[in-house]
């Protein structure tokens, strides 16, 4: 019985550390990459002055009434 406590949480701190490293792997390539691609994209064929228009069209911004 005499080390069991070392020998066990030198077993669960490397089991931890890797599950938390595949965690944050899977969150990475799984989540936050397609992720980033999604707002690149979007922003890539984006047009502010466009949505501007239309929102001031809609009557969205009280700065800017609509005509």
């Amino acid at each position: 019985m005499r080390g069991l406590l070392a020998k066990r949480m030198k077993f669960h701190l490397l089991g931890a550390f890797l599950v938390s490293a595949g965690a944050a792997a899977l969150f990475k390539f799984g989540v936050a990459e397609p992720r980033k691609r999604a707002y690149a994209e979007y922003y890539k064929h984006y047009d502010p002055m466009k949505d501007f228009e239309a929102m001031k069209a809609a009557g969205v911004l009280e700065s800017a009434p609509p005509k």
